[in-house]
């Protein structure tokens, strides 16, 4: 077994939530030996070409990696392991949501656009690859960002994938509407955490209305500017918003899962050049570290 690779119990845990292997066609590769081959590349931030003999031809991990994202195993399987966090008790739903910016190779860019784009959608119309493929540009180059919804024991619940000049707060309802954890005794999927936690960038008024509607807490400082404007109307600038201060120290859980995230290199630069690829990598790495 090569660092990084799967030991025995990882393996048996991630066994049990894999699609079951078709019982018609040529038998395929070792699984373990296929995961392990993705995962390295994941881990490294490689090219594919110069995945290791030990996984096996580099085409094989590529053609099922592709086919897993088109297919949505990986969210499928990642899914799964929500659900069994979820009844073991695990996951605590208080949620903090923040993002990270990730710098994009220039291996990532240069992917067709248009509608013959054979990337551009996935099955059946459940997500579409964005115009822009989830590449922004910045005085810093090209840039990628990774929206998250964090739990208190560290459970990614949902993550989104945008540009990397993009806004957090215009991104943030999508991030919210990806929380989804079906139930195992059945029943409707959990959707609406206890409470949210998040930094200034999230202080809108469309967003606490949001909340409000959905009658989640949530611990958001008020902006400088909105402070001083709503002082300025006097009474008519309403009261401020709630803010617990110890709350609000809570919210290093989502930095402190961006810094393990990142710990795969093919997550802290993107080398994926469309977005659902760069997506599927996310998910893989989330995955691994789940085990």
């Amino acid at each position: 077994m090569s660092r990084g690779d799967l030991t025995d119990a990882q393996w048996e845990r991630l066994e049990a939530v894999l699609p079951p292997i078709p019982k018609m066609g040529r038998p395929p590769r070792d699984r373990r030996q296929v995961f392990d081959g993705i995962w390295w590349r994941a881990r490294t931030g490689s090219p594919w070409r110069d995945l290791p003999e030990r996984y096996g031809p580099w085409e094989t991990a590529y053609a099922v990696f592709r086919r897993w994202q088109i297919d949505e195993t990986w969210a499928r399987v990642l899914k799964k392991l929500q659900v069994k966090a979820d009844g073991d008790g695990i996951i605590e739903w208080e949620v903090s949501v923040d993002s990270t910016v990730c710098r994009a190779h220039q291996h990532a860019a240069g992917a067709r656009k248009g509608a013959d784009d054979p990337g551009r959608t996935r099955p059946n119309g459940l997500a579409a690859e964005p115009d822009d493929h989830g590449l922004g540009r910045s005085r810093g180059g090209l840039t990628t960002k990774i929206h998250l919804a964090v739990d208190a024991s560290f459970h990614v619940l949902a993550a989104v994938i945008t540009a990397g000049q993009r806004g957090d707060a215009p991104a943030f309802e999508q991030v919210m509407a990806r929380i989804r954890v079906p139930r195992i005794s059945g029943g409707r999927p959990r959707t609406r955490p206890g409470h949210v936690l998040a930094d200034r960038a999230y202080s809108s008024r469309q967003i606490r209305t949001y909340l409000r509607k959905r009658g989640i807490a949530h611990t958001i400082p008020e902006k400088r500017d909105q402070a001083g404007h709503r002082l300025r109307r006097g009474s008519a600038g309403g009261r401020p918003p709630g803010f617990d201060r110890e709350m609000y120290k809570r919210r290093h859980k989502v930095e402190c899962r961006i810094g393990l995230l990142k710990q795969a290199r093919g997550v802290a630069t993107r080398y994926d050049k469309l977005a659902v690829r760069y997506e599927s990598t996310v998910q893989l790495t989330l995955i691994r570290q789940a085990l």
